[in-house]
């Protein structure tokens, strides 16, 4: 009897058992779809710079070999559209090589998510300006604070790219996560107050980071003064010159001549130095002086010489 019933027992065919797999293992794996170009929006503000250099053109070499093997992030905006989270270069890419869609994997990320995605991945570029590392620090920092006031709002929401779950000040949570300080955090972010011929010079290590972040502090048309002066005399301030013209300005005593008046002083290292070597004159210096003693003598002994010489000239006369 118990065999019978067995037998009767009705069990998923061959087809259902697949199927239902393969509905499994496709639901893990992202799709990727051809999207237009012309449907892909620049992501706002990016703050990494995609630029015509030797990685670009291995980049074209490579797109035009064999396609985009990577796809690239976006998320479908309000409007229909898509916005870049990952793969401006690669849409530059195809772009130039004139190709109408990029192969891409439609997530769905919040503005902050979005914006946390997109400084993680370009952070693992070989190289990053400082200007590149400024913004993103600053987009980064945004994206953190907005989302723990919604965290305030709703702590049990997940995260697909699990900042919710986060605590503690946002440049501390950022400080974990990068290989800067929350103070050389807060040096990157205050780049972004620099005007951009400021910010170029800084890109080019002409300005370092110091000096450039006393800098930051002046308001627009105080910075054009110091970047007026640069192009004039082709000098940089130094970080003591950075200081003083800050200072100048909140106290504000500074404008075009007092900017001029700080950066034509010559700083430590320009300042001609003058030598002698203690070897050559040593047989000249009574035996016994110590080195300070020496320079006293070597001092006196040049301003009786000094002497002599006037006293020749008038004689002379």
């Amino acid at each position: 009897m118990a065999k019978s019933n067995a037998l009767k027992m009705k069990l998923p065919s061959v087809d259902d058992l697949f199927s239902t797999e393969e509905s499994r293992q496709e639901a893990k794996l992202p799709k990727i779809y051809d999207i237009p170009l012309s449907e892909i929006d620049d992501f706002p503000n990016h703050p990494f710079k995609v630029r015509d250099d030797e990685d670009m053109q291995n980049l074209l070499e490579s797109v035009k070999e064999r396609g985009v093997l990577t796809p690239a992030m976006v998320r479908k905006k309000e409007d229909g559209r898509y916005e870049m989270v990952s793969g401006h270069r690669r849409k530059y890419a195809c772009e130039k090589l004139g190709m109408e869609t990029l192969r891409c994997e439609v997530v769905d990320l919040s503005k902050e998510e979005a914006a946390i995605v997109l400084v993680e991945t370009n952070f693992q570029r070989s190289t990053i300006l400082p200007s590149e590392k400024a913004f993103a620090y600053k987009m980064r920092m945004e994206a953190i604070k907005c989302q723990g006031k919604r965290n305030d709002l709703d702590n049990s929401t997940s995260h697909p790219v699990g900042a919710k779950s986060r605590e503690g000040r946002s440049d501390t949570v950022l400080s974990n996560e990068v290989a800067d300080s929350p103070s050389q955090i807060a040096r990157y972010i205050r780049l972004t107050n620099l005007v951009p011929e400021l910010l170029e010079f800084v890109d080019e290590g002409k300005i370092k980071m110091r000096p450039a972040v006393e800098l930051s502090y002046l308001d627009e048309d105080t910075q054009r003064d110091v970047v007026d002066r640069i192009d004039e005399c082709e000098a940089f301030p130094s970080h003591d010159q950075a200081i003083r013209i800050r200072k100048a300005f909140e106290s504000g005593e500074v404008n075009y001549e007092k900017v001029t008046e700080i950066m034509d002083e010559l700083k430590p290292n320009q300042k001609p130095q003058f030598k002698l070597s203690l070897v050559r004159i040593r047989p000249l210096i009574p035996a016994g002086y110590e080195n300070e003693q020496a320079e006293d003598y070597v001092v006196k002994a040049l301003e009786y010489y000094r002497k002599y010489l006037q006293k020749q000239r008038e004689q002379a006369r």
